[in-house]
């Protein structure tokens, strides 16, 4: 299967107070870690692909580099997966370089990290999906759909734009019953079903 998700920002303890953003429903980093983890892993198998669309971790505070890169390092060696990681603006290009370094192969034979500087396209059900961290503005699109992270508890009010990152607020267009655990990567079925919401409620407001 694949999954898509964004910003999860490891390491950045200011995220679970502030005023800024939708506060996360942690009180440690600690606590916040092992959450995201079970919510990946529950998820996501051992061969499954997860896109991740950028802000892995917020590493400013740590130094050496190196010593941020081995500590990213060994909470994403934790998630399941093949993971496609799409360079956000907290990002590292060192950090890339180190998992390019330390890239372990899995069990189908394909190593788990591959990288995008800017983005990639997905093509699924009639439609292509352009992956980016910063979100895209096509204009009135039939088939192009960009999934993007980067704004966090906000969205962008065009319905071919969907924000996939981890306190999305498009997130609020799946019901209490069909949202994943907090945190959790989303499925090629929930975006389409946030999708259709959120085309429907923009038709309603013209």
């Amino acid at each position: 299967m694949e999954f898509f998700t964004a910003d999860t920002h490891f390491y950045h303890e200011d995220l679970l107070t502030s005023q800024h953003f939708s506060p996360r429903p942690y009180d440690n980093i600690h606590d916040e870690h092992e959450g995201l983890i079970t919510a990946w892993n529950t998820r996501v198998s051992k061969n499954d692909q997860v896109y991740h669309l950028g802000d892995v971790a917020m590493m400013n505070h740590v130094r050496p580099e190196r010593r941020a890169n081995e500590l990213v390092a060994e909470i994403l060696e934790q998630l399941n997966g093949h993971i496609t990681l799409i360079k956000g603006n907290h990002d590292a290009r060192s950090l890339f370089k180190y998992l390019s370094h330390h890239n372990p192969i899995l069990s189908d034979g394909r190593a788990k990290y591959t990288f995008e500087d800017v983005g990639c396209i997905v093509k699924a059900n009639h439609h292509q999906f352009f992956l980016t961290h910063y979100p895209l503005i096509f204009g009135k699109s039939q088939n192009s759909i960009n999934l993007h992270g980067h704004i966090h508890h906000t969205m962008v009010a065009i319905p071919e734009n969907i924000n996939v990152g981890i306190d999305s607020a498009d997130l609020d267009y799946l019901t209490a019953v069909e949202r994943p655990t907090w945190g959790s990567p989303l499925t090629f079925t929930e975006i389409e079903t946030i999708m259709q919401r959120k085309h429907d409620d923009f038709a309603k407001r013209r």
